[in-house]
């Protein structure tokens, strides 16, 4: 995680702040945290402390509702989300690494000159 993005995800922010930077109430801010909409974390006192990322993300389900969804339509944008970045995720580790590339071009070299078998070629790809 960058610096920037570690910073943006600092909760230092307390309530009062929030529903100044956001137009919100208290009671919206807290009812959004009970549909899991936002997750803000609680400090010794029990008090919730919001990041910067949470403003991002109470300010994007204001302009969600301004456009016509409801809690449960945008339950269901950040669930699409979510699933989207899984599979990002997903296929970033199934990518070939060079290393991997490499040792296959070799094997699949060997294997046309003549050299190595063809049933070694499979033995040695763990793909």
């Amino acid at each position: 995680m960058s610096e920037k993005e570690l910073r943006r995800s600092m909760s230092v922010l307390p309530i009062g702040t929030v529903m100044k930077l956001t137009d919100l109430s208290a009671r919206q801010i807290r009812y959004y945290e009970q549909q899991e909409l936002i997750l803000p974390e609680r400090n010794e006192g029990n008090r919730r402390m919001y990041s910067l990322n949470d403003i991002d993300r109470l300010l994007e389900i204001k302009d969600y509702l301004d456009e016509g969804l409801n809690i449960s339509g945008i339950k269901e944008v950040y669930k699409k989300q979510q699933m989207i970045e899984q599979e990002k995720k997903k296929n970033r580790e199934k990518q070939l690494t060079d290393t991997d590339v490499r040792r296959i071009l070799e094997d699949e070299f060997l294997h046309i000159s003549g050299l190595m078998p063809p049933s070694s070629t499979l033995n040695n790809q763990k793909l």
